[in-house]
This record gives structure tokens, C-alpha cells and sequence, in this order.
């Protein structure tokens, strides 16, 4: 178990780093379509870490909606405040927006982004064309999330898991903290996430970086056993580390995730 961390900086994020997005669709540019994109970053990050690919996917004519999740992008003490419940809310409502302005939507996203992304596959069924996840966390191997429940009473956070990166230079813009409250409840969350994975049965596209310092191996093990979607694909990330959006494999994420979303939806019409 690593050591608690009391102390870290108490200044706030420029708040033109963490922005949500939100743009129309242009269907001269998808066929005539208009296909929406949820995108999703995840715990103790902010939109930053995925704005690159929000930007590449809106370039390509998809609406767009990133939004920011309650806690995030702020202070890392606001995050104690808050939990999955928030989270999941949040993302439905994205999705509801993109649902009612375009004739197919799809969810992609990062770490609990995508966990998040799952999550709504799980309620929303069918009215999702697909879902693209990137290092998606559902589960761990790590010992001391067992004592979260007990912890989080007694310190506020651990030490902070943004920037594992293997790009030299690159900045996620993340908290230093990882709360713990919030924590708590995030893996509580996957917990009930875990038990709904066959209710998921569209398609999915999951990168997975082979050297990932924040999820392991038993994110994958569970989507692999516990997913009932026929069109399943793992694609391993050979030059990347767990923020691989902002990576050296982003722009193969950007390219293949946008293949399988002109796919997926083209199915659906």
C-alpha cells in the first residue's frame, strides 16, 4: 500500500485547459448523416486529455460533446464531493443532447471514460451505434482498494496517477491527488459495472496499451469474459503508456477509432 499524501497544491486548473466541447454536426462531411461522439475523459483528469481527439473526430464532420466531469478540473478537493452516480449522470446527458440532434451516436473514451462509456452501453442498449475504449478500467489487482472503505475516513488522498505517459514532454494537466472518497466510490462503480457487462451487445473497439502503469491486465480479463458484443476487438498499443491519447499512438487511435465509427453507424442506416 503506498504511503497517504495529505499535502499538494491548492491551485485550480486554467479553466481554458479543462473547457468541455460541444459542436454541431456538418453531414456534408459524414454522407448526409449526422452522427454524433460522446467523448469521455476519465478519473482525476479533464477534457485536455482527450481534446485532440475530440478535435480530430469534429474535423471529420461528427458532432462532438466532451463534457467535464463534476470535480474534475478544478481543485482535487472538489472531487471528494462527488461520485460515480455524478459521473454516469453526467454522461447520460451528453448523450442525451447528441441523441436528439443526430441519427446515431457513439461513445468513446479514456480510463474511466470508458468505463463510463460501457456503463452507457449497459442502460442505453441498442441506442448506441458503438463504443470505443481506450485503457478502459472495470477492475484491479491492486490489494489496498480494499481498504478504500476504511481510508477514505481517515486520509483525503494518495498520491496523484496523472501523466504516465510515454511521450517525453507530454502534460495531461491532471490532478497531483487521488482522492480517496472519490475513489471509493469509482470502484464501487466498476463493481456493479463488472456484473452488467452482458448486458452489452454493440459493438466495440478496445485499445489497450501493453505497458499501462495505472490499469492492469484485469480491466481486459473482464471485458474479454464478461462482454456479449459479437463485434469485439482488442487492438494492443505497442508505443504508448496509459494516457494514450495524448501519446506517441494517438494518431493511429484517432484514425482507427474514426474507421470504426463511419462503420458502425453506416450500419445503422
Amino acid at each position: 500500500m503506498r504511503i497517504p499524501f495529505r499535502g499538494a497544491p491548492e491551485a485550480p486548473l486554467d479553466p481554458a485547459l479543462v473547457a468541455p466541447m460541444s459542436v454541431p454536426a456538418r453531414p456534408e462531411l459524414t454522407g448526409g448523416r449526422r452522427v454524433g461522439v460522446l467523448v469521455q475523459h476519465g478519473f482525476t483528469g479533464n477534457p485536455f486529455s482527450v481534446r485532440p481527439w475530440a478535435e480530430d473526430l469534429a474535423a471529420r464532420g461528427y458532432a462532438v460533446e466532451m463534457p467535464l466531469l463534476p470535480g474534475h478540473g478544478t481543485r482535487w478537493q472538489d472531487l471528494n464531493r462527488v461520485g460515480w452516480a455524478d459521473w454516469v449522470a453526467t454522461v447520460e446527458g451528453a448523450y442525451d443532447r447528441l441523441a436528439a440532434e443526430n441519427d446515431a451516436v457513439v461513445a468513446v473514451g479514456l480510463s474511466m471514460g470508458g468505463a463510463l462509456c460501457l456503463r452507457l452501453a449497459a442502460d442505453k442498449g441498442d441506442g448506441l451505434a458503438g463504443i470505443c475504449l481506450v485503457n478502459p478500467a472495470v477492475d484491479t489487482l491492486r490489494k489496498d482498494v480494499k481498504a478504500l472503505p476504511v481510508l477514505k475516513h481517515v486520509v483525503p488522498a494518495f498520491p496523484g496517477i496523472a501523466n504516465d505517459i510515454k511521450k517525453p514532454g507530454a502534460d495531461e494537466h491532471g490532478y497531483p491527488m487521488t482522492p480517496l472518497k472519490a475513489a471509493a466510490s469509482m470502484f464501487a462503480g466498476y463493481a456493479e459495472l463488472r456484473r452488467d457487462l452482458p448486458r452489452i451487445t454493440v459493438p466495440v473497439l478496445f485499445f489497450r496499451s501493453a505497458e499501462d502503469h495505472v490499469v492492469d491486465i484485469s480491466s481486459s480479463r473482464a471485458l474479454n469474459a464478461g462482454l456479449s458484443s459479437k463485434d469485439f476487438e482488442e487492438r494492443v498499443l505497442e508505443d504508448s503508456y496509459h494516457v494514450a491519447t495524448l501519446d506517441n499512438d494517438a494518431p493511429r487511435i484517432f484514425a482507427e477509432s474514426a474507421d470504426f465509427i463511419a462503420r458502425v453507424t453506416a450500419e445503422r442506416s
